[in-house]
């Protein structure tokens, strides 16, 4: 990695596959329906007997340019252009969340041609789905997830008039002439946290190869095809993180408007850049020995795995131990949160 001097405008991928959170009962129904050409609303139902506090940083009811749905042409995914966060679990503004009170729903819409290149036209599949994390009343501690999955729509869409939203959008988050912004104790602090990730790579992809438990704790199957995949994704991220002047741009100023409710850190994958936000340097420390904690090696090795050079990880709207838990195998493959918890265990020794 490398501390960035400029970024330019946004274009190519983010790996991210289709997902299915199991399928435990959820008081959440939601709905979304087309709005125009590429518009989208939704429609979350709290069918509960309770009120629900619900944690809106990354999920669709973020105004961030965050993964609201799913979009596919025949069997291929379109790729999403927007952020990929890593958000806290504790100390949250209460300006992070929204009650759902019970029996009752809330709208929210977007322009789904932002963060998707829809130009080709004609047949596109929607589909939102994940889950949204939620604290009780009173409290702004993350202490849970509810798991969602929408109806799926089919739209019929005029690639001309979606190819002008996206190129638009993307025109006006386009960032030029930005200085080199990691000075001082920000400068260290980042680059120590990128060479101890590559280090806990190293150890991770190391304990991969041969602790078939972990494996299996994590990944839920240590068969030669997981621990393959899995030891290559460490690797990759080892020698991503192998050094502070080459390779992907790292920012220590908001430069994509992020850093808001809770976010440590942000990818843009289909950019290449990572950027740490004020709660990385001013409230995680560089290591943490408390099993799953968050600190700064985890947080770079996390925000590493979304790169699409790594691994191209989602985040599937949760984040924590008992959240990768809930994931199928091969979902677990594809979150970055799962590696990160992993890495973080070796270290913690739990």
């Amino acid at each position: 990695m490398k501390f960035a001097a400029a970024v330019s405008a946004l274009a190519t991928m983010a790996s991210a596959a289709s997902i299915s959170i199991g399928k435990p009962i959820s008081p959440l129904d939601v709905k979304i329906e087309m709005i125009g050409n590429t518009g989208v609303k939704a429609s979350i139902t709290n069918k509960g007997t309770e009120d629900l506090k619900v944690f809106k940083t990354g999920s669709f009811l973020d105004k961030r340019p965050t993964e609201k749905v799913k979009v596919s042409k025949g069997k291929s995914k379109v790729p999403f252009t927007g952020v990929r966060l890593r958000v806290k679990q504790s100390g949250l503004k209460e300006s992070a969340f929204q009650v759902i009170p019970a029996g009752k729903t809330v709208e929210t819409e977007f322009d789904v041609a932002q963060l998707h290149d829809l130009s080709a036209g004609g047949a596109f599949d929607l589909i939102s789905e994940g889950a949204l994390q939620y604290a009780k009343a009173g409290s702004n501690i993350i202490s849970g997830f509810v798991p969602y999955s929408s109806n799926l729509v089919s739209a019929s869409v005029d690639g001309l008039a979606a190819s002008k939203v996206f190129k638009s959008f993307h025109a006006k988050m386009k960032r030029q002439d930005i200085q080199s912004d990691c000075t001082g104790s920000q400068q260290s602090a980042t680059a120590d946290g990128i060479n101890a990730c590559a280090d806990l790579a190293k150890q991770a992809a190391s304990i991969a190869e041969s602790d078939d438990n972990k494996l299996i704790e994590y990944f839920k199957n240590a068969d030669s095809e997981t621990r393959s995949y899995v030891v290559d994704v460490f690797n990759n991220v080892a020698a991503e993180c192998g050094s502070t002047s080459s390779g992907a741009p790292y920012y220590c100023s908001d430069v994509y408007g992020a850093c808001e409710d809770g976010v440590i850190a942000y990818t843009l994958p289909s950019e290449g850049y990572m950027v740490n936000c004020p709660i990385f340097f001013d409230e995680l420390p560089p290591a943490s020995s408390q099993c799953h904690a968050q600190d700064q090696q985890t947080t770079v090795l996390h925000e590493t795995t979304h790169l699409t050079s790594v691994a191209g990880t989602d985040d599937y709207g949760g984040y924590g131990y008992d959240f990768i838990q809930s994931l199928t195998a091969a979902q677990n493959l594809n979150h970055a949160d799962t590696y990160t918890l992993f890495a973080q265990s070796i270290y913690a020794d739990c």
